[in-house]
């Protein structure tokens, strides 16, 4: 039965179903599912993101403008990317450029893979004029410390006989020094601003190496070929840059992109989904809402620890509004959700009929998520 309108609106903010839908088809779905079971019920779509795959996405549903670039690939091969921009902001999302996705024929690399692509989206930005870029991090194809990155903003990192060193991670165990060259004026007046979900340092147990290179690929001889490359150029950044952040939190993220960011570029780092829902202009929209849906393709552990349907949560409580979670699965017990800060959450696997529906079925069981969910929580 259709609810009877109230006053105030709904906003389904969702992150991606990765592997299944991205995040504007997600809230698309869901809002459907709203509509039919509230039709007088404003509803407004803010697909979200927590600074990984699906950050430039996101953008472009909040009103950015896609600019595409051609840049360097994973492998040095050509790729068609994009950035997102609206007025003198930028959003860079590694994953457009050196993500995993980017892979030619999905071959790992792990020891010749760089991040060269995500400096020439950066020059871009800053090329239209941006003063400030949020470089979304996440789903890295590389271990290369950034080092690519920064090459392609005009550092030099040289070798003993002062040639270029050649891309990848494993080629850093030949640095012998590093030229900033135009690196400062290039992003004189620039802030960049790194949105980040993790808090791995650059080196050891919990670096960029030994966590992440097993993900691209790195196998045990990979791993200490790495994990020498990405110290030796700790080293030589500190000797040039009299700073030495391989222990700050995130420095590993994105095979140690999140490093050269902090001590190359300047950058300043903040947990993802709170960046990105500023960005986005979240506590607008939720302002006066009576009810916010969020979710993800699988809320588990991790969600709790800076994903995006907890970072919403967060969010949608401290304006007061009450907040429902679609997942493809539901990990966490009931006394976990709630506590989580959500009132409500739905599986599409409880809602399918067949295994295997949750994920070929994923749009048609979002819409009846959506559905009852506004017929349990909008009624009345």
């Amino acid at each position: 039965m259709p609810v009877t309108p109230h006053q105030g609106h709904v906003v389904v903010a969702p992150d991606k179903f990765k592997g299944t839908l991205e995040g504007a088809e997600v809230a698309a779905r869901i809002a459907a599912g709203v509509r039919r079971a509230a039709p007088g019920v404003e509803v407004r779509e803010l697909p979200v993101a927590d600074g990984g795959e699906g950050t430039l996405a996101a953008a472009l549903a909040a009103g950015f403008t896609r600019v595409p670039a051609k840049v360097a690939g994973p492998t040095g091969l050509p790729v068609g990317a994009a950035l997102a921009v609206r007025e003198d902001t930028a959003v860079v999302e590694l994953a457009q450029s050196s993500g995993l996705a980017r892979l030619p024929g999905g071959r790992t690399a792990p020891l010749a893979a760089g991040s060269y692509g995500v400096g020439q989206l950066i020059g871009r930005a800053v090329a239209l004029g941006a003063k400030r870029i949020v470089l979304g991090l996440g789903g890295s194809a590389c271990t290369d410390g950034g080092a690519g990155m920064v090459q392609a903003l005009g550092a030099r990192l040289l070798d003993v006989e002062g040639a270029e060193l050649p891309p990848g991670g494993a080629a850093l165990r030949r640095l012998d020094r590093i030229e900033p060259g135009p690196l400062a004026d290039v992003l004189a007046g620039v802030e960049i601003v790194v949105a980040c979900d993790v808090d791995n340092p650059l080196l050891g147990p919990r670096g960029a190496t030994a966590v992440y290179g097993p993900q691209k690929g790195a196998d045990g001889d990979d791993l200490v070929i790495l994990e020498e490359g990405l110290t030796r150029f700790a080293d030589q950044v500190a000797l040039a840059t009299g700073r030495d952040v391989r222990d700050a939190p995130g420095a590993g993220a994105a095979g140690g992109v999140g490093f050269a960011a902090l001590a190359l570029l300047g950058a300043t780092m903040r947990p993802g989904i709170e960046l990105l829902l500023e960005l986005l202009g979240f506590d607008e929209a939720v302002r006066g809402a009576r009810l916010v849906v969020t979710g993800e393709g699988c809320l588990d552990a991790q969600t709790l620890h800076g994903k995006a349907p907890a970072g919403v949560a967060a969010a949608a409580a401290r304006a007061g509004v009450r907040v429902a979670a679609v997942a493809g699965r539901l990990e966490l017990s009931e006394p976990e959700w709630r506590a989580a800060g959500f009132t409500a959450a739905i599986a599409l696997t409880d809602l399918a009929e067949r295994p295997g529906d949750s994920m070929t079925k994923a749009g048609e069981l979002a819409e009846v998520a959506g559905e009852r969910l506004a017929g349990e929580l909008l009624a009345g």
